[in-house]
């Protein structure tokens, strides 16, 4: 179901499975089709294994079933790469700050059983050995370092700021996760800078404001997650406080899924589309795209590169997540040394290498494990798990029930207090694993990170015994004939002025001086994100929000994709003609009125909007004198929006906001949406049979205030679009709210009737 397969049928043959560690005959005997590398066990092999798990389950009976660690650490069970004898090595290094305390970690990790791949490789030297003081030094390799997208609400506050402090003060980047940051954080006085520097846009767009994008050093779009990839980002129930909620513009209590793809990429030219939308409202942004360790990726790879991205990152298997189940991280996603060697080699033989930077993730702990990545091709470097393990994790595993017992990934007060952990923890875990990167390179007669990467054929496998000798890693190593794999140009857009340059030149002056600004310009398809440059710089320059329309843009023609995408309070986007997808995309506090060509005499609403409107808004309004397409106000957070008719998948994953539909609409209505109202008026009476009845029920709009609310809009509706079936609604309202739904998210109902028996409950406590 993780992959959109709902029955056997679709199941079988559907190829959505690769191979890791089968011998090829036994893939082409069973699972013909079936994507395979490294090889590995043949029938033989798989053969004693049968037998032995045979012998286990119906030999002598076992008092008790054993536990044979496949989540948690045991002594006697399976090994873990983070065991408590390497935790404790670990830790007692970043707290004395003792060379020999990290080498003694080192040699705990060197002396583990082989649990990855590169456990099976080793490198041979450039040349003779140099002397260390000609390396370069480690404030530079430590630029290099990133730590990974973990969210403020998978991890506690207090976690979360110390990773930031800690790589804003070493020059390194932290990377925010899905779910955004406190705004308050921004303004904050001090010499520390407590907000991390890589912002992620993910599938959910929790967080994602205006605000948000137009702090950060870089944007990465999360196309997927190396530890569960197929799915969205998953927050539960009990760590969406109060305070996350508020961030994420959602609900208290309520879980939080994301949708597993982007519904703005559908194609490599969408993917290209937010990548020039984000640098639109960010031009000093560098952009990056996440993706999965996965046969293929180096295709996909080379399409992000076409894209224009800056950086991508490829994710391993092996990171970790500090929200989602146990059953979504195991037995998914490949090493990141299969999916960063097939991404080199893909973008060097494609003539690509140089427009984007690598960067990798999924496990990587020591100077070892840096330099092997570099040479399979990364030029950058993120660490997860290492990190927490250094401010205090003692890989509990709990961190999806909110229980961790060292307040890192627990919103829990209680816990939280517990926290023991300080950015001179990570800072000296980052020196120590530079220095030991420094000493490798020396070793191998590198005086730099630049001489060995991409130098796979440097990398050779270990000598080993057992059924590791059964794999072949010769794939990893080839190093196709190679061009200048040195960056040569940032990968941006022309540099052409767009018609949000134009209008900033008119609006820039009125802003520095208080003034309310009005402008007129005609559009055309070709202008794509209007709006969003200016919301950005609105955004960057004051932290005060501007009272509603001081910036008034009126257009006239047809506008391209995302217009008005991010647009914040004090903006007024007024178009008359229509739009392409995305509309109002990321909304942040803006208005915007599409209305009819004058010219246009529609006797009855019309299309004049398209696809996925309001995808990810947190606040504004929009108000559409026609009809929309599919998606629409898919994962609102907040805004409010008239329109006229829509397509399927309505109100989709909706965690806020109020919706007026005054006309038809597809089906799977409010599939996935949790909280937020929806109105729709329905004179045929066909609407109970287009919604989504696991996720939502109806009511008829009554008297007891909906029917007023919803007549204001309607009036706010009519007064910006002049849309005469509005106008007919109103005349007639009597007889229009007999025929209004109200639609409700049957989450948030359940959360109001536990609220009020909780309310119940120390209401009788306090009378007994």
């Amino acid at each position: 179901s993780k992959m959109g397969i709902s029955t056997a049928m679709g199941y079988r043959g559907a190829q959505v499975f690769e191979t890791i560690g089968l011998a090829p005959e036994v893939v082409e005997r069973c699972f013909v089709g079936t994507p395979a590398r490294l090889g590995g066990l043949g029938l033989t092999e798989i053969g004693v294994d049968v037998l032995r798990r045979h012998q286990t389950a119906y030999g002598e009976p076992a008092a008790k079933l054993p536990d044979l660690g496949f989540v948690r650490y045991r002594r006697d069970g399976e090994n873990h790469a983070f065991a408590p004898p390497t935790v404790k090595a670990l830790q007692q290094a970043v707290t004395t700050g003792d060379d020999a305390a990290y080498r003694a970690y080192r040699d705990q990790v060197a002396a583990q059983p082989p649990t990855a791949i590169r456990d099976l490789m080793t490198f041979s030297p450039i040349g003779p050995a140099v002397p260390l003081d000609e390396v370069e030094p480690a404030e530079a390799i430590i630029r290099r370092f990133i730590v990974t997208a973990m969210s403020l609400g998978a991890l506690s506050p207090e976690a979360y700021r110390t990773l930031a402090i800690a790589m804003n003060r070493l020059g390194g980047r932290s990377n925010s996760g899905e779910g955004g940051e406190d705004p308050e954080w921004y303004d904050e006085a001090g010499p520390d800078v407590p907000h991390s520097k890589v912002k992620q846009v993910a599938s959910g767009r929790f967080g994602v404001t205006t605000r948000y994008l137009s702090m950060a050093e870089e944007l990465e779009i999360k196309i997927s997650q190396g530890s569960k990839p197929g799915e969205g980002g998953q927050l539960p129930s009990h760590k969406v406080t109060p305070f996350i909620a508020r961030l994420r513009h959602a609900v208290p209590g309520l879980p939080l899924i994301s949708p597993p793809p982007h519904h703005d990429i559908y194609s490599i030219e969408d993917l290209a589309q937010l990548i020039y939308d984000l640098r639109q409202v960010n031009p000093r942004a560098q952009i990056g795209v996440k993706l999965v360790a996965e046969a293929g990726v180096g295709t996909v790879a080379a399409g992000v590169a076409k894209a224009r991205a800056d950086y991508i990152l490829i994710s391993g298997h092996s990171g970790g997540t500090g929200a989602s189940p146990l059953a979504s991280i195991k037995h998914a996603g490949c090493p990141w040394e299969l999916g960063l060697a097939e991404t080199q080699q893909t973008l060097v033989m494609n003539g690509l290498r140089s427009r984007v930077r690598l960067r990798t993730d999924g496990g990587i702990k020591t100077p070892e494990d840096v330099v092997m990545a570099a040479m399979l091709g990364a030029e950058e470097f993120g660490f997860g798990t290492s990190v927490l393990v250094a401010i205090g994790c003692d890989m509990a595993r709990q961190c999806h029930l909110n229980t961790c017992p060292t307040g890192i990934a627990t919103q829990r007060e209680d816990l939280r207090a517990k926290y023991t952990g300080t950015p001179e923890m990570v800072i000296a875990y980052f020196t120590h694993l530079a220095a030991g990167v420094r000493e490798t390179l020396a070793a191998l007669g590198a005086r730099g990170m630049d001489e060995v990467i991409g130098r796979s054929d440097l990398l050779h496998a270990k000598p080993v015994e057992g059924r590791g000798s059964l794999l072949d890693l010769s794939g990893l190593f080839a190093r196709p004939a190679a061009e200048d794999v040195r960056r040569k140009s940032l990968s941006v857009p022309n540099d052409e002025p767009t018609l949000d340059d134009r209008i900033l030149e008119v609006v820039s002056p009125a802003l520095e001086r208080g003034w309310a600004v009005s402008v007129l310009e005609m559009i055309r398809t070709e202008h794509r994100t209007v709006g969003a440059k200016l919301a950005g710089e609105i955004a960057l320059r004051r932290s005060a929000k501007l009272t509603p329309g001081r910036v008034t843009c009126h257009f006239v023609g047809s506008a391209g994709q995302s217009f008005g995408a991010f647009g914040v309070e004090g903006m007024r986007l007024l178009l008359e003609g229509e739009a392409n997808d995305y509309v109002g995309k990321g909304l942040s506090g803006g208005e915007i009125a599409i209305r009819a060509p004058r010219e246009a005499q529609f006797t009855e609403p019309q299309t004049i909007a398209g696809n996925t409107i309001l995808y990810g808004a947190t606040s504004g309004s929009l108000f559409v004198g026609g009809r929309a397409g599919e998606r629409f106000a898919v994962r609102n957070s907040g805004a409010t929006a008239v329109v006229e008719g829509v397509g399927d998948h309505g109100c989709e994953y909706m965690t806020g906001g109020t919706v007026a539909v005054l006309g038809p609409t597809g089906r799977n209505f409010g599939a996935g949406m949790t909280n937020g109202f929806a109105y729709v008026y329905d004179p045929e009476g066909v609407f109970p049979g287009h919604i989504n009845g696991d996720s939502v029920l109806l009511e008829h709009v009554g008297d007891d205030g909906d029917a007023d609310q919803l007549r204001a809009l309607i009036k706010r509706h009519v007064r910006l679009t002049r849309s005469a079936h509005a106008q007919r609604l109103l005349d007639n309202w009597e007889q229009t709210a007999g025929h209004c739904w109200k639609v409700i998210p049957r989450a948030a109902l359940a959360a109001q009737v536990a609220e009020s028996e909780a309310a119940d409950l120390t209401v009788q406590g306090v009378a007994d």
